[in-house]
């Protein structure tokens, strides 16, 4: 059944809406942004902030954009000479007892209650120093969680979001009028694993987290779209860079995916993409056995002369934050052997979002299960551990082996190609050793465990001689013959690797977009 729509004009501009759309959601199909404080498209409305009153014709009053729905031929004014005057004392009482401290808070740059005053704000305040302004002491609330009550503007969008998302109401507005501050829960800490979205959602600098604290001011960021590797959930995220370090992941919305969140352990996990312990340069074992460095030709020479006089049983041990591009090509370099492909999938406990259907930190803590076990990564872990004694190639595709799983690798008695980020041990014993890039630092897909599969996009350069796992698998196919197709890019990868896997069929970068695409299952590729 086709969606009843209503046809709305706002400041000016119509548009065709479905019906139930509340006015400040249907501004926004006409490009125009109401102002608000307390709105939240992933809380409940409560209409408290009246910072999103606007001029409805034929209404007797302003009227809340965030709770009122649109109606067939409705009116709305936005910009009206009500609805500014109604902003402008909104935005006065705020500002009586706000202090002054956009030189150091941490919000300065994306604050809301900066945008409005600056947007449309009083010129000149009419607040006096013979007034003094409310004072309360910044508080600890939790973990990774500061409060500063002088900041806040009692939105309530954390307090909603602990009681009716998380499900855990920790928060509460105590006390009333001027002296009203968010309150939390006797002997109680926000230390709920997703209660960070609380600083996501604060409007203002009231709600800081600890780890971000003082890094860096807003401008001085580089922002990249990117998907989570913490968990097989695959939330979307933004990557914060300053002076080509991580700095911050923040939620970027994907209302199909994580709505607008993304749980702490997600968000506070991102130490390991800015490690120094890297590997350089391509490492080659000459002829006394030991490795020395080597340029990139001759390595890929090397790895490409192991694997065409090889034969037998070949097995790889991936990552499982390794991307689709790079899980297909390598598993392309064995394709005429007896190939045992495992992917390693670390555990922890899961923690869903109570009030977001099939959205949770997931039990498998990476990120691309289901695109490797799409590609042929199907073996169980131990069993390829095993396997690798009597193997006649073995590839480590960026895998973090524990030490037992090391020594398997190094008493192998075939050859061993790694293609790794970080310095290991064990890497003594492999023939090849080829510095590969971490997912921050190039572009490629991940698939969750829904079976969306998703871009994300290079946020910062690859340090000395690392490249993508995808392009050295690429430029060693080249070498094997004539036929043998060598990517350029991630898009390029990932068209190749399609090219061979039914349930990809058809697939690109381009057609992916940034919000994704479900593949296709095995039931729908065979039918």
């Amino acid at each position: 059944m086709s969606q009843e729509m209503v046809t709305v004009t706002i400041d000016g501009i119509a548009v065709s809406v479905p019906k139930g759309t509340t006015i400040i959601e249907a501004a926004k199909q006409a490009g125009v942004l109401v102002p608000h404080y307390c709105y939240h498209p992933s809380l409940p409305a409560p209409a408290v902030c009246r910072m999103c009153l606007v001029e409805v014709e034929k209404a007797p009053k302003l009227m809340p954009a965030c709770v009122t729905t649109v109606a067939e031929g409705q009116v709305v004014h936005v910009q009206s000479e009500k609805a500014l005057e109604q902003r402008k004392g909104v935005l006065e009482f705020l500002l009586i007892n706000h202090p002054l401290d956009c030189p150091i808070c941490d919000q300065s740059g994306e604050c809301e209650l900066q945008d409005y005053t600056f947007q449309e704000g009083r010129a000149a305040t009419r607040y006096t120093p013979d007034f003094a302004k409310r004072y309360n002491p910044v508080e600890d609330f939790g973990p990774d969680i500061i409060y500063v009550p002088n900041r806040c503007i009692l939105c309530t969008r954390c307090v909603r979001f602990m009681g009716d998302v998380a499900q855990e109401p920790t928060l509460n507005v105590s006390e009333r009028g001027d002296r009203a501050f968010i309150g939390i829960a006797e002997n109680e800490r926000l230390d709920h694993p997703w209660s960070g979205n609380v600083v996501d959602l604060c409007p203002v600098g009231s709600l800081l987290s600890k780890d971000f604290l003082h890094k860096a001011r807003v401008w001085d960021l580089d922002k990249t779209g990117s998907i989570c590797p913490g968990c097989s959930q695959g939330c979307n995220i933004t990557i914060d860079m300053r002076d080509d370090a991580v700095v911050r992941l923040k939620p970027r919305p994907n209302m199909d995916v994580n709505r607008h969140f993304m749980c702490d352990h997600g968000r506070l996990d991102y130490r390991w993409m800015n490690r120094g312990d890297r590997v350089e340069a391509p490492l080659v074992r000459n002829g006394t056995g030991a490795a020395a460095a080597a340029d990139w030709d001759h390595a890929l020479d090397a790895a490409g002369t192991i694997l065409q006089g090889a034969s037998g049983r070949a097995v790889i041990l991936a990552s499982g934050r390794a991307s689709v591009e790079s899980l297909g090509l390598v598993r392309k370099l064995v394709d005429g052997f007896d190939v045992i492909a495992a992917v390693k999938v670390p555990l922890g406990d899961e923690a869903p979002l109570a009030g977001i259907p099939d959205l949770a930190l997931r039990r498998e803590r990476v990120p691309n299960i289901d695109g490797a076990r799409l590609l042929g990564y199907a073996a169980d872990w131990d069993a390829a551990v095993e396997a690798v004694r009597s193997a006649a190639v073995v590839i480590v595709l960026d895998a973090d082996l524990s030490e037992g799983e090391a020594n398997a690798v190094a008493s192998s008695a075939g050859k061993v190609i790694a293609l790794s980020t970080l310095i290991a041990g064990w890497h003594e014993r492999a023939n090849v050793v080829l510095p590969v890039t971490t997912m921050v630092e190039e572009s490629g897909v991940y698939i969750n465990r829904d079976q969306r599969a998703q871009r994300f996009q290079q946020a910062k350069a690859p340090p000395a001689m690392a490249r993508p796992a995808w392009w050295a698998a690429g430029e060693i196919l080249a070498g094997q013959g004539p036929d043998a197709d060598s990517p350029a890019s991630a898009a390029e990868a990932f068209a190749l690797v399609a090219r061979g896997v039914a349930s990809l069929d058809g697939l690109t970068h381009d057609a992916l977009g940034w919000s994704g695409q479900v593949v296709k299952s095995g039931a729908e590729v065979s039918a």
